[in-house]
């Protein structure tokens, strides 16, 4: 087929039409639901109210308390997550003994459902049948409310999440290392630079581009985080623990608050536009520089 013949659109025009389908019209269809007042138990005829339901929501102490809570996990998660992912793709990529192991096994926590693992984090976690409070408990230290205190249970959340997804870090800062030039370091090193000024002088400036890229993919990732919450804590105790996308279940799944949820939906997206957006142009003098 030539670069110029029509019968390409015969194969494009379908595809493109079905993505239009299932991704424009929901879309669509949402923004205009979240200017009505729409809930089907009890049902409520449609009915216009404009920017209500966004003033509502933004009235809204619980819809704060989401963003607050997922803001505290997502950052507080990643932060660690890219520590720690960092730290361990240097010690792989410097061929520790038993390093194919280790990749191995670091890796298995990233391929197991997020919902298998809150499962078994939440029975680890049991405030009073656990097994870490049964171990503590041999040292004669009280029980620990890790699920029934809201900061001990975000707490719990947040060591989930690094546990889970942290070997994703691994995986694509192990990546990244392997392509540095070789070169480079046999310079540094003729010149005596020690480890810590190789690492800080060459090897972090040079992963800037993919560090950027990982920390940002794990952002947007962690503000949509529901279903460890869901399993472990339900968004409790109270609502210490629930995130947007928890509330947002809660307000559409449980109550049937359609227009409601269509707005908090909406406001969602903002919020994680204006962070990429915020987060990428903080980014974006340091990551010229290395053009």
């Amino acid at each position: 087929m030539m670069r110029n013949d029509p019968i390409k659109h015969v194969f494009i025009w379908p595809a493109v039409l079905v993505v239009l389908a299932i991704s424009i019209f929901p879309l669509i269809y949402s923004f205009t639901t979240s200017f009505l007042s729409y809930r089907l138990i009890p049902p409520i005829p449609p009915r216009v109210v404009w920017f209500g339901n966004y003033a509502s929501l933004l009235q809204e102490p619980r819809f704060w308390n989401a963003i607050f809570t997922t803001t505290l996990i997502a950052f507080i998660a990643v932060g660690l997550q890219y520590v720690i992912g960092f730290g361990v793709a240097l010690a792989l990529n410097a061929r520790v003994p038993g390093e194919r192991l280790f990749r191995v096994a670091l890796l298995l926590p990233m391929l197991l459902a997020p919902v298998a693992v809150a499962l078994v984090a939440r029975m680890i976690f049991n405030p009073t049948m656990g097994p870490l409070n049964q171990f503590l408990s041999m040292f004669g230290l009280a029980n620990l409310p890790f699920l029934t205190n809201g900061r001990w249970a975000l707490a719990c959340i947040v060591a989930v999440e690094i546990w889970q997804w942290t070997p994703f870090v691994i995986l694509m800062m192990l990546a990244g290392l392997q392509t540095l030039p070789e070169d480079v370091y046999e310079a540094a090193e003729l010149e005596n630079a020690s480890a810590w000024q190789q690492f800080w002088g060459i090897t972090f400036p040079m992963m800037l581009p993919i560090s950027a890229a990982v920390v940002f993919i794990r952002l947007i990732e962690s503000y949509k985080i529901m279903d460890t919450v869901f399993v472990m804590t339900g968004g409790g105790p109270g609502v210490d623990t629930e995130t947007l996308t928890l509330f947002a279940y809660q307000e559409g799944f449980k109550k049937f608050n359609l227009g409601y949820t269509s707005a908090l939906s909406f406001l969602f997206l903002i919020a994680i536009t204006i962070i990429g957006v915020t987060y990428l142009a903080l980014l974006r003098p340091h990551l010229e520089k290395r053009r």
